[in-house]
């Protein structure tokens, strides 16, 4: 089973690391990473170098295509090679994913016209562009096409789909065996959730993050 996560320069670290970390322990599954180039990435904090050797246009199928978000995602939007590539590649998955604002890679490529999906809060208007139905449910699946909303999503999205290449009970397992029993210090985890002060101070961190 080939599970190819892309990334490119500006990537959102736990977008791909969290899915990973899941998507590893599925049974006769490979995973492995592919960008525009081979050689090493920086993530959008800057601090994580990841050594990617295998380009994206070298894959000419998969079992599932994941796209993380970022920064750096403008990159590949504005690439029309990449986006044919994703269309190619989308027509020999069996699942092609999102995580964050990965599912504005799918929208640029045209596989989310007319369907429901999910992204982070902040994107909403990029993902409503490219004729998507926006829902904040974290986890979205329309046939084979499956986003995630922001960043921790993915790893929810992730056992989602650990279920639909094995089972329940694998999926189950895998939960189990990574300790993903969250239980945050607070429930503002969601714009429904959140106080007033609270998404202010949100919609200020990554500005304040790159003037530091």
């Amino acid at each position: 089973m080939d599970i190819v996560i892309v990334l490119f320069e500006g990537f959102e670290p736990l977008d791909a690391i969290g899915p990973y970390e899941i998507l590893a322990y599925v049974p006769g599954a490979k995973v492995r990473f592919v960008a525009p180039e081979p050689g090493v990435l920086t993530d959008a904090l800057g601090a994580l170098p990841v050594d990617v050797r295998t380009r994206y246009s070298d894959v000419e199928s998969c079992d599932v295509l994941l796209i993380p978000g970022g920064g750096g995602a403008h990159k590949v939007i504005a690439d029309p090679q990449f986006l044919d590539w994703v269309r190619r590649i989308h027509a020999t998955t069996r699942f092609t994913t999102s995580v964050c604002t990965g599912s504005q890679v799918l929208g640029a490529a045209g596989l989310l016209d007319g369907l429901t999906a999910t992204t982070h809060w902040e994107s909403v208007g990029d993902l409503q562009s490219y004729g998507a139905a926006y829902t904040s449910d974290r986890v979205v699946r329309q046939g084979r096409i499956i986003t995630s909303a922001g960043v921790s999503s993915g790893i929810d999205m992730a056992l989602h789909l650990a279920a639909l290449l094995t089972d329940d009970t694998t999926a189950q397992a895998i939960q189990l065996y990574t300790e993903y029993d969250p239980q945050p210090p607070y429930d503002s985890g969601s714009v429904a959730k959140a106080p007033a002060a609270v998404l202010e101070r949100a919609g200020t961190l990554n500005r304040d993050r790159l003037d530091g």
